[in-house]
């Protein structure tokens, strides 16, 4: 008898210059892709790799002395080598991380000219990123006009969040255009709210903190799997300190930039995006990892706020949900950096947080001792695995 067929579903993340991609071929949620990988470089040496289940290089490509490669080219390259690839299997549809979905976007939604002309005028709130994660669904529009698409969004998750929650103190005359509290990583929030249950049933229905900590970082308040406030705001820039983003920063200071230093909006971009945070701060790196590291004073004074300033915003958070009864660490650094999960756990034993040193140590999956108040987990995240449940769902997908 012959085994039923499982539609394939395509996951794009794609950024200024690269296209992340994994390709689900298995319709079972704890699946593994069948292949991911990234075409980047595009703005110059574009190279091309792809692993297998097993995390095994099965393809790499490189385009020596090629230059640039459009978007367009890399989705065409990237489309042709999974048709060869995929054999008898059908690619079904293909869903996109788009991190602003505005207040309009609070689900995910099948992609057509509306809704992209729609996700365009959300260009202003989001520059530096709309425009890379429309890009791929025209291509593949005209490439492949047949082949379903599906937008999932960053910003959707925290829409549950109260009206006061996302307001900020200005005239109705901006707020009216969009300008509010937004929140970002809500793909990866959304999947640890989904995957809590099966570690602790009973905190997740309850009050929860999750700290996604990477390049990016930010904190999100939970109640039942639901969000309540969130670090990040307007943009990815406030909150936490991150790899090159500041976080928190008075507005002040903007004026003062330009005022005293002449700096006009396209400098202060580039410094706040790009300058800042741990690299800014310790002139080193921007990864965590180089800075624990290394003995310099410079890195020890950027751990060390990244950790205050966590601490900061950790206490607004559990004050919007009224206490705490776990809290979560996911995202590069708080899967991987137990010396940063040690000192934030440190800073919140006022909070109940106690962590047992040797689960913290090889990475839980709970790390809180026994019987603690507030249990603490290190859960892994998976935003592309939830796109591709999100655009199954939607299509109804096998």
């Amino acid at each position: 008898m012959m085994s039923e067929r499982t539609d394939a579903v395509l996951v794009l993340n794609a950024g200024s210059s690269s296209l992340k991609f994994s390709l689900y071929a298995d319709a079972r949620d704890d699946a593994h892709p069948r292949l991911r990988g990234q075409i980047e470089g595009l703005q110059g040496s574009p190279c091309f790799n792809v692993r297998d289940a097993q995390d095994r290089v099965v393809h790499e490509q490189k385009w020596r002395d090629a230059g640039a490669l459009s978007h367009g080219d890399a989705i065409a390259y990237l489309l042709e080598f999974l048709s060869r690839e995929l054999g008898a299997t059908r690619l079904a549809a293909v869903g996109h991380r788009v991190v602003h979905g505005g207040r309009e976007f609070t689900v995910p939604v099948k992609v057509d000219p509306g809704v992209l002309a729609a996700l365009e005028r959300l260009i202003p709130l989001a520059p530096l990123h709309q425009p890379h994660n429309i890009a791929p669904m025209r291509v593949i529009a005209a490439h492949s006009p047949s082949l379903p698409q599906v937008a999932c969004f960053d910003t959707a998750f925290h829409r549950t969040q109260p009206p006061l929650a996302q307001a900020f103190a200005l005239p109705p005359a901006i707020t009216a255009r969009g300008v509010q509290r937004y929140g970002f990583h809500g793909l990866s929030y959304e999947y640890i709210a989904s995957a809590l249950p099966a570690f602790d049933a009973a905190a997740a229905r309850g009050r929860v903190v999750v700290a996604h900590l990477g390049n990016g970082a930010s904190l999100c308040a939970m109640k039942g799997g639901r969000s309540i406030a969130t670090t990040m705001g307007f943009t990815p820039l406030d909150g936490l300190v991150m790899g090159t983003r500041g976080g928190s920063l008075d507005p002040g200071v903007i004026l003062y930039l330009i005022d005293e230093l002449g700096m006009d909006a396209r400098a202060i971009e580039t410094l706040l995006y790009r300058e800042s945070g741990l690299l800014g701060v310790s002139g080193i790196s921007s990864d965590m990892r180089t800075l624990l590291a290394s003995d310099l004073p410079q890195a020890r004074a950027a751990i060390d706020l990244f950790v205050y300033r966590f601490r900061r915003e950790l206490g607004s958070m559990v004050a919007a949900i009224d206490g705490l009864d776990a809290l979560v660490f996911t995202g590069g650094i708080g899967e991987q950096a137990a010396a940063i999960r040690e000192r934030v756990c440190h800073d919140a034993a006022w909070l109940g947080v106690k962590i047992d040193a040797k689960t913290n140590g090889t990475g839980g999956p709970r790390i809180s001792v026994e019987n603690a108040p507030v249990s603490v987990w290190v859960i892994p995240t998976d935003e592309e695995r939830m796109i591709a449940r999100h655009t199954r769902e939607l299509l109804g997908l096998r």
